[in-house]
Order: structure tokens, then sequence, then C-alpha cells
């Protein structure tokens, strides 16, 4: 389960020289915001679940992976996004039934050649549904439904809009590998079907994604590793904004403590690489979760 929409559409004036796809290549979902535990529901219950992030991107590659020479080019996001999570005592399919919503709080700020554009404020709120398994003590995975609401704003004509001006339904698969000491394995993989964004007649092509972090638990909470994410455009865009496929890797160093006493932190750095038809940066974000 998730998480925070970023607006990918602070990026498409830039990107669009690039030839990249609408919104500046970028999916609704700031890849690599999860991390160990992506895949293990608690047990029942109400869960808070803060996420901080700064994103940044200092070059836009084309398709085949070069840096477009972009003036003065630089994006920053900071974002914080609270989430609610409901494990209910509901059992369906054999599964753990949760719902779940994020609010993610953006602070946007571009510049590219003499412009400059900031906003705040509000972006795209993710609901969600899930069934969770646990297979042993030791092995956990769900599987998600995500809907992505158009509910930041959005001017076709800023390029730091804090929303993406679709409807994505994102399902979900996610697993860990919990040990407190030995090997700790997290995968959360993700599928982006994209509504039509009405103000420009263009629709995003589908894509595929994952998160995944591997970690070594070395005894009193804590495990430490590395982490990133994989995203891959698997579909062409349609529509007067459409251009080639997006792409882009990333790796960096992961760490979790858990205080055993039901509220556990992660936090991950990461830097991208093999990109294209995307801007390429890095991300770091921590994760809070709290039981309520």
């Amino acid at each position: 389960m998730k998480r925070a929409s970023i607006p990918g559409f602070a990026l498409a004036f830039a990107c669009g020289i690039a030839g990249a796809t609408e919104g500046g290549g970028l999916g609704v979902y700031p890849d690599g915001l999860e991390n160990f535990m992506s895949g293990a529901l608690p047990p029942p219950g109400v869960y808070g679940i803060a996420y901080a992030g700064h994103l940044r991107y200092d070059s836009v590659r084309d398709g085949a992976g070069h840096a477009v020479a972009v003036p003065d080019f630089g994006v920053r996001v900071d974002v914080v996004a609270p989430r609610l999570v409901w494990v209910t005592g509901y059992s369906l399919l054999g599964g753990q039934l949760a719902l779940h919503a994020v609010a993610p709080l953006l602070d946007v700020d571009m510049h590219a050649g003499p412009g400059r554009w900031h906003s705040r404020g509000l972006g795209d709120m993710t609901f969600g549904t899930a069934l969770g398994y646990h297979a042993s003590p030791d092995l956990h995975y769900l599987f998600a439904l995500d809907v992505v609401a158009p509910t930041g704003r959005y001017d076709r004509t800023d390029p730091s809009s804090l929303g993406k001006n679709v409807w994505t339904m994102q399902p979900v698969f996610a697993l860990s590998r919990v040990k407190a000491q030995g090997w700790n394995v997290d995968v959360k993989v993700m599928a982006d079907f994209n509504g039509t964004n009405h103000a420009t007649g263009t629709r995003s092509g589908r894509a595929l994604h994952a998160d995944y972090a591997l970690g070594w638990g070395c005894g009193n909470g804590w495990v430490a590793g590395v982490g990133g994410h994989v995203y891959r455009q698997v579909s062409d865009d349609t529509g007067p904004g459409a251009a080639g496929r997006a792409r882009a890797l990333a790796l960096g160093p992961s760490l979790k403590y858990d205080s055993g006493k039901g509220w556990f932190v992660t936090a991950k750095l990461q830097r991208e690489f093999d990109v294209r038809n995307r801007p390429r940066g890095e991300q770091f974000h921590v994760k809070a979760v709290l039981p309520l």
C-alpha cells in the first residue's frame, strides 16, 4: 500500500523539449517512496503514517539517455503526506481487509531558462483498499487497488501545478520478508492505468514500476541495506501530447528502526540512472508508522 502523489506536471515544460511523456515522464506515484515493511499489514487497528520527502531533479534525458540542453534547469519538490490506515477486523478471501487514504502536501519549485514557477498546497489524493496475508511469521504479502484522484490544483500553463488532472487506477502487489536478524527483502509492484487529461486531450501510457529494499537485520530493531525503484512505461501515449516511453532505475542506502513497541521508521536515499525520456534526479524519503 502507499503513498503520496507528486506533481509530474512540474516537469512538463522542460521535458517537452526532450520528447518525454505528458507530465514530464513521471507517474502519479513518487517512485521509491516505500521501503522495508511495504508488504506487511499490521494487526487490526487504526494507524497513522507520515511520509516526508525531498526530491530534486537536475537534468532531462532524451530517448537515448543523453542530457538535453535546458539552460538553468532544476526542480525541487518537498512533500509531507499524512496517511490514515484502517486494518479492519474483517476477512475477505482469506486476507485481512484494510482501507487507506493519503493527502500529500507539496511545495514545488522549478526553474528553466528565464522562467521560474512555484506552487504550494494539496496534491492528488489517493484512496485504496487491500487484502493482507501472512504466509509465515517472517513472510507477508498483500494485494491492493488504489485510485488517485485529481484533487491537486492544475493549470496547463503552469509547470509547477500540484496535480496531473487525471484519474489513475493502480493495482498493487507487495511482499515482505521480515527478520530481526538475517535477510530482509521487500518489493512492491504497481501498474498504472491512466485516464485522459481533458485539458490537453492526452492520455499517458500504462506503466509498470516497483519499489524494492534488501537489508540485513542487525538486531536491536535495526535493518540496514540498499533500496530504490524501477520504472518502465509499457504502452504509448495517445493524443496531442504523446511522446516517447519513459524509464528509470534507482539505487541507494536504506535503513529501518523498529522500536518493538508498535512504531517504526524507515529512511531511503536513492540516485537515478539509466533514465530515458524523463528527468534524472535523486530522492530522500522518510516514513514513520504509529498506531493510533
